[in-house]
């Protein structure tokens, strides 16, 4: 059927941008099991001396995550950075007033430190612009990254870390534009606190990138106006904005829910719209990219939150489980990401562990791999390159809040170093698998080597400890002949398919 046929063309010269690493970058705050019971679990059989689970370990290194934010979130707007810091036995015991639970501090910057390193990842640091402000932050950076012989950078070293961290990327706060942040700003009043931030930070290291606080999220009334605020103020300070998003599919509405990464395309070129209006303004030759640090699918928990006994440490907080259906539009979301690779260059899917999250643990049990584990981590280890910008015919559909939703979700990356081109692709149509035809005539010589499919008849199908139905397999049927490959893309299918120059 003509209906069902969808046709791509892939030119190596048809390029977006180098895709920056830190795209596949994820987060971890001290927020519900992520950290403890998470990736620290002292007693567990998998532990290692530092309390760390290498199970965790192993799986997050298999997502080959580049870069965590931590350690919040709106839980680092009540922060005191060094609570967290010297003799564990000294730390204090803190309400977190953000999740309305206990934090013991056993784990702060240091131990974290450590655990990226264990996993190959680099931090994304977070300082309080709630109830701290310039004097913690610059502070934080000291001690964090200057060598020695000042006093917070010597304090380090006398808490058993004589080299610096070289932390490159920091957060100016989180979510200040919302009523629930802890120290919640105007526009105005947060602008003015992140650029003399901002200054005193580079001031003490000159190396840092800084992130402003965006919206935090599309529909808050303040949004637009905010972006444009915060930049008037902060622009000749900073090198991104933020944008945080989350979706849900509340009404059981999957053709709709499938679409909502057409809504998140829109967030991405408004707020690159609001950037380029403030540096035209400003008369400016800077360029301000974006770092989406929160995106994911999350409503599933909402309900079992609301029953968390205050004060407890460490409860089950936002364990969305997620179905195979949100496997799709996160893999949907991905390839919007990839599509923005000229300004999109940091984006932190949230969270990493047990909290909102492609990993889960049981206490003193297995860790396990949810359905949205497996387009992360294909598009994290398949996605390093050039992001190519694809002509693509499809069909479209119509649903509740969208008109001309194509059928077919598509990108592809080429990595020139690998001689590696992988094409990334949804089929959202509910019915029916689409015949793809893709051109790729510019890559002589190369041949398909793999094309793996998740799908699943079962939208609602979760995985869990006992068992993970929703898995990928490498049985799709891409093949290519004189250029062309082809491949039939199941119904509501996520497909990576995979050439290399042979």
């Amino acid at each position: 059927m003509a209906s069902n046929k969808a046709k791509m063309i892939l030119e190596k010269d048809f390029k977006i941008a180098e895709i920056d690493k830190r795209v596949y970058g994820s987060f971890i705050e001290h927020l519900g099991r992520a950290v403890y019971g998470g990736i620290y679990e002292p007693g567990h059989p998998q532990a290692d001396e530092n309390g760390f689970r290498q199970d965790v370990i192993e799986m997050v290194k298999e997502l080959q995550v580049p870069l965590v934010r931590y350690p919040g979130g709106n839980f680092v707007s009540g922060y005191n950075w060094e609570d967290g810091v010297g003799p564990v036995a000294e730390r204090p015991r803190r309400l977190d007033l953000a999740w309305r639970t206990t934090e013991t501090n056993e784990i702060g910057t240091n131990e974290f430190m450590k655990w990226a390193e264990l996993a190959n990842a680099e931090v994304n640091m977070a300082v309080n612009l709630g109830t701290r402000g310039i004097d913690a932050a610059r502070n934080l950076v000291e001690y964090c990254n200057h060598p020695s012989g000042s006093y917070y950078s010597d304090l380090r070293i006398s808490h058993g870390v004589k080299d610096p961290y070289k932390i490159k990327t920091w957060c100016l706060g989180n979510e200040m534009d919302g009523p629930w942040q802890i120290g919640h700003k105007t526009a105005a009043e947060y602008g003015r606190i992140a650029a003399e931030a901002a200054k005193v930070m580079k001031w003490v290291d000159p190396t840092i990138e800084l992130v402003a606080c965006g919206s935090s999220n599309r529909n808050m009334p303040t949004f637009a106006e905010w972006e444009a605020t915060v930049l008037d103020h902060t622009y000749d300070h900073v090198e991104f904005i933020s944008l945080h998003q989350y979706y849900g599919n509340r009404d059981n509405d999957v053709a709709n829910y499938l679409a909502l990464s057409l809504e998140m395309d829109d967030f991405i070129k408004s707020v690159i719209s609001i950037a380029d209006y403030i540096k035209a303004k400003k008369r400016s030759k800077k360029k301000i990219n974006l770092a989406f640090d929160e995106w994911n699918v999350w409503y599933h928990s909402n309900e079992q939150d609301k029953k968390i006994e205050p004060w407890s440490i460490a409860p089950p907080q936002l364990e969305d489980i997620y179905n195979f259906e949100d496997a799709l539009l996160v893999g949907c979301m991905l390839i919007t990401m990839l599509k923005h690779a000229d300004r999109l260059k940091i984006a932190c899917l949230a969270q990493l562990v047990n909290v909102i999250a492609p990993i889960m643990t049981e206490e003193n049990g297995t860790a396990w791999k949810q359905t949205i584990f497996y387009p992360f981590m294909h598009t994290s280890v398949f996605g390093r390159g050039v992001a190519l910008n694809p002509i693509i015919s499809s069909p479209k559909y119509d649903s509740k809040d969208f008109t001309d939703v194509p059928v077919l979700e598509s990108t592809a990356v080429y990595n020139e170093e690998k001689e590696e081109l992988t094409i990334f692709a949804v089929n959202r149509d509910l019915e029916e698998g689409l015949h793809l035809e893709c051109d790729i005539r510019n890559f002589e010589g190369y041949q398909v080597i793999e094309h793996i499919v998740l799908e699943n008849d079962d939208l609602k199908k979760t995985n869990s400890a006992q068992g993970t139905p929703v898995e990928p397999h490498t049985n799709g049927n891409a093949a290519i002949d004189g250029g062309l490959v082809t491949a039939m893309l199941p119904k509501l299918s996520w497909n990576v398919i995979r050439l290399a120059k042979k």
